[in-house]
């Protein structure tokens, strides 16, 4: 996941006019590059949507912002974008329409007009993620880029016990890429929970906001305590340590999810379950507050 918060992606600098629109949007990242729209064509989530809203938009351009620009490989179950638009549509039309002309593996799953001062990036209170690992001496075929496969058995109550250290405001430097452009490594985490559903083992953060692969590091972290390589108290070091290098491997792309973006209740942006589709009995342990 990139820096997402401190970088707004195709943010709208002019004065406000027509109606502004935020959709909520699902992806399966495997085929793309990441959120964000890359140079020389390079398939992004970003561009898909801009060129889908497009034919919706009588033939005008479309610039997004978005709440968080995920890394390349990277999926998203709540993503939540808006735009600009002169042009007056039902919020069916916006979904729907949209919907027809992006791919299979790109969903917008509701569309609603908000006030001018809404923005997916800078109004947001927290963001969410999970991420699926498959615990298995044998690799899966299915879902095989949809979830992190690990041949080792980990320990659950380990990986539980280490997670308890890093919840609360922080100096993440330990835990984000050693390019992230953040000004700040402080965030706060308000609960990291180690979640166990059959074979898969689901670490479910919620944050004020996330460093570049922060999520991804903080996984590698707590799999290397579950797999009996480091003791529960490493987690500590490693953070106490505020040095890149002390954090271990970042784990792989594959099973992180953006699950969901918190906003204030005055936007009354509509509410889905908690992704992704396959976990869909998990129980939703922590409720927004």
């Amino acid at each position: 996941m990139s820096s997402v918060d401190e970088t707004a992606a195709g943010d709208c600098a002019a004065a406000p006019t027509g109606f502004r629109i935020a959709l909520g949007v699902e992806y399966k990242g495997s085929n793309y590059h990441g959120f964000q729209l890359q140079a020389g064509g390079t398939p992004s989530i970003q561009g898909h949507l801009e060129e889908a809203l497009q034919h919706i938009n009588g033939g005008r351009s479309v610039r997004l912002s978005c709440a968080g620009r995920t890394d390349a490989m990277v999926h998203a179950c709540g993503q939540v974008v808006h735009f600009d638009t002169p042009v007056e549509r039902s919020m069916r039309a916006w979904m729907m329409g949209a919907n027809r002309y992006l791919p299979k593996d790109i969903s917008v799953v509701w569309a609603q007009p908000v006030p001018h001062d809404f923005h997916s990036r800078f109004s947001a209170m927290a963001r969410r993620y999970r991420y699926v690992i498959y615990s298995d001496e044998v690799r899966p075929a299915h879902l095989a880029q949809e979830v992190t496969w690990t041949h080792q058995t980990l320990d659950v109550d380990k990986m539980r016990a280490a997670a308890t250290y890093l919840v609360g405001t922080h100096d993440f430097n330990a835990l984000r890429a050693a390019g992230c452009q953040a000004k700040s490594p402080v965030r706060t985490i308000h609960h990291l929970q180690v979640l166990q559903f059959g074979r898969l083992i689901i670490i479910d953060v919620r944050a004020n906001a996330f460093l570049h692969h922060m999520v991804r590091n903080i996984a590698g972290v707590l799999m290397m305590i579950g797999a009996g390589e480091r003791p529960v108290t490493w987690a500590q070091e490693v953070l106490a340590s505020c040095d890149r290098t002390q954090g271990g491997v970042t784990a792989a792309p594959h099973g992180l999810y953006m699950v969901h973006v918190e906003y204030p209740e005055r936007y009354q942006l509509p509410e889905r379950y908690l992704g992704p589709h396959f976990l869909s009995g998990l129980p939703d342990t922590f409720e927004s507050t």
